[in-house]
């Protein structure tokens, strides 16, 4: 640098105000800092406090226990583990010779009963022509006869009927569309009717339960729209708030003697908020998305105050 620069740049920097600068610089970075920390941490605690939201999320499902109607030893397995099925796709079955055989057994019952209402009516057709020649009491007799004959062979019919019914629920099917567990039956298992063997997850039920602190539930309705954002997923998702559970257990009360309540003699000074659980229902997901029961989400309520601060 050349003396006469050198001199005016060091008469610029030794000037009384360029030195007051330097000294104020400093202070005000430091402040603006602060200052915009401050505006930056109002905002964000009025949107955390004002705005229903919260982390403790997950997606939900129903799950259907598939029990036989059927006891018996399972004989065809048609699916896997974690296998998507549809509703009415056959599962598994359960051996079906013991069934067969017992439909056989309730038509042969069916048959005879059959022939022996239509010997009677027969009979009693006879006595009607002969009313002259018959005695009264024998024709009450045959009568009485055919009722109960044509009383009996209804409940056979009955009977054939419900032994059908069970051959044909030896096909267990699937009741709804969805996914089997990671445990179906295997071919040699013994079934029993109302246990079920394994479960599967309702397709068409997936939705997304959120627990609010009771201090942040004012505002939320059903109907409102849902920002939900999946653990591990990159886009958020959109929902709409479906219900609000109407209670939760209480866990300083319980049953007492006669039905009366047994309160906590003790109290918490520390009270902590509730939480409740909201319902909320996923709007049109994307097929890329891993719908698993217990996936852990963070969900937003879109309410009037969301849109004010936002």
């Amino acid at each position: 640098m050349c003396s006469p620069c050198r001199a005016s740049w060091l008469s610029y920097w030794e000037h009384p105000v360029t030195r007051f600068v330097r000294k104020l610089w400093p202070a005000a970075v430091t402040l603006s800092v602060v200052g915009v920390s401050l505006v930056v941490g109002w905002h964000m605690w009025r949107r955390y406090d004002d705005v229903p939201w919260t982390r403790d999320a997950h997606i939900r499902a129903d799950v259907i226990q598939v029990a036989p109607d059927v006891s018996g030893w399972v004989s065809e397995v048609y699916v896997h583990d974690n296998q998507r099925v549809k509703r009415g796709e056959p599962l598994f079955v359960v051996d079906r010779a013991r069934f067969e055989l017992a439909v056989r057994r309730a038509d042969a019952a069916v048959g005879e009963q059959k022939a022996i209402v239509e010997q009677l009516r027969r009979e009693a057709a006879r006595n009607r022509e002969l009313s002259d020649l018959v005695a009264r009491e024998a024709a009450e007799q045959v009568s009485a006869k055919l009722v109960a004959a044509e009383a009996r062979l209804q409940a056979d019919e009955a009977a054939a009927d419900t032994a059908r019914l069970d051959l044909e629920r030896t096909i267990v099917k699937a009741p709804a569309d969805g996914f089997l567990n990671d445990r179906v039956v295997r071919v040699g298992d013994y079934v029993t009717t109302g246990h079920a063997p394994f479960a599967m997850v309702d397709a068409n039920s997936f939705h997304v339960d959120g627990y609010f602190e009771e201090t942040r539930l004012h505002g939320v309705k059903p109907g409102q729209p849902v920002t939900i954002h999946v653990m591990g997923e990159p886009d958020a998702l959109d929902g709409t708030v479906q219900s609000v559970a109407a209670g939760i257990a209480d866990r300083e009360r319980a049953a007492g003697a006669h039905e009366l309540p047994d309160i906590n003699p003790t109290f918490n000074w520390v009270r902590l908020a509730q939480r409740i659980p909201v319902r909320i229902s996923i709007d049109h997901p994307s097929d890329d998305l891993l719908l698993i029961a217990g996936r852990t989400a963070t969900v937003t309520i879109r309410t009037a105050k969301v849109a004010s601060h936002s």
